[in-house]
């Protein structure tokens, strides 16, 4: 198949989440015989390998002008004659299924953020003050116009749509980098004498890395001197994060690094720890509807995982099979877990049932295995519709 696959606000090469997802996805899809094209803003040197990348950001660098971009993206459509266009959804988006609309092919949208509002959101308020509530009515457009809906929870869909134009599934780890026995040099000094946490992610509040170094700070206090810790990437929440563990020995903030030395750093640490907090992200009113890339990468590297025990969360990671869970109702539950986790035996065996479980179930392979048999069942449903006319 000939895929163009059109996230125009996301950086590659990058250090968050959507460029790892964007990236991943391309050179699956690239691995299993597929023409890759990619639309994306450039953050650097193009990675080397079959994808085709194609430089393209939004209007003025500002996301909610991305449909303005149909024209062009249509073009870049034609020009690569594809068969099918895969965009990432924005809420202000739609070039990507425009462009589909306008060649006749197959149009899928990639949803890792809610299409419905959350009760009380900004936006929902703004359209009914407009009465005939254009945005949601743009949103439902999109998705009339959309032939599949790749998310990890149909939930943050439209309740008209037919299910079965969705493919549920979850992202997923590079699990033949990120392995347990990774090596490469280090942007932090690791003590021998403690037992490594490790934060990777995005520093925003609910994200719920602060509550990592309280938990920590917490410890020190009562005399727990054992952990230590190093937070990897950056955000809006880390002057906090390192007020609250100031004067902690053996913490680390390293700011961002770039995903490729990624792995080594995890294979350097002994707990991977997803301190979500729903509370500070009103969207997740919804439920928990992201599919943590973070918690896939921690058990990829075999990393027993520490993380708040919500519904979709307690379904990836099995509390007390491949870590622990905590009530993230009491913060002093994740202190809790932390102290369980010393004990060098339990960190073993649920970090190794982690790696064996990321494999068989959490990989971008077979992410991309399941997406492209839906993608060539359009194709080739395209083609025979063609074919009749």
């Amino acid at each position: 198949m000939r895929i163009l696959y059109v996230a125009i606000d996301q950086q590659v090469p990058g250090t968050l989440g959507g460029s790892v997802h964007v990236r991943a996805v391309a050179g699956g899809l690239a691995a299993l015989g597929h023409e890759m094209h990619v639309a994306v803003s450039p953050g650097g040197p193009w990675p080397e390998g079959p994808v085709h990348w194609h430089a393209m950001g939004p209007p003025l660098g500002r996301p909610a002008l991305r449909w303005m971009r149909a024209g062009a993206i249509t073009e870049l459509a034609r020009r690569v004659r594809a068969q099918v266009v895969i965009e990432r959804y924005y809420n202000f988006g739609g070039e990507g299924v425009m462009a589909a609309r306008r060649l006749g092919v197959p149009a899928v949208l990639e949803v890792n953020a809610p299409i419905v509002d959350y009760p009380g959101s900004t936006k929902s308020r703004l359209d009914r003050a407009l009465l005939i509530e254009p945005m949601r009515r743009w949103r439902d457009a999109l998705c009339r116009h959309t032939d599949l809906f790749v998310t990890p929870h149909s939930q943050i869909l439209p309740a008209w749509v037919d299910p079965t134009r969705v493919l549920e599934a979850e992202w997923g780890a590079d699990v033949d980098l990120f392995r347990p026995d990774a090596t490469g040099p280090l942007p932090f000094q690791r003590d021998p004498d403690r037992v490594l946490c490790v934060f990777a992610g995005a520093f925003r509040s609910w994200h719920g890395v602060v509550q990592l170094s309280a938990s920590l700070a917490r410890l020190h206090a009562q005399g727990e001197h054992r952990l230590g810790a190093v937070f990897i990437g950056d955000g809006p929440e880390r002057a906090a994060a390192e007020r609250a563990a100031r004067d902690i020995p053996g913490i680390t903030f390293t700011g961002a690094v770039p995903h490729d030395r990624l792995p080594e750093c995890l294979a350097a640490a002994d707990i991977g720890v997803a301190p979500f907090d729903p509370a500070k992200h009103k969207p997740l009113a919804l439920g928990f509807y992201w599919s943590p890339l973070k918690i896939f990468e921690y058990m990829s590297a075999g990393l027993p995982v520490v993380a708040p025990r919500l519904p979709r969360i307690a379904e990836l990671v099995r509390d007390g099979h491949e870590g622990l869970l905590y009530d993230p109702s009491d913060p002093r539950t994740l202190d809790t877990a932390l102290v369980q986790l010393l004990d060098r035996a339990l960190r073993e065996r649920l970090g190794a049932a982690a790696r064996s479980r990321a494999v068989d179930h959490y990989s971008w392979r077979a992410h991309c295995a399941v997406l492209a048999v839906r993608l060539s069942a359009l194709v080739a449903a395209a083609a025979s519709s063609g074919s009749d006319q």
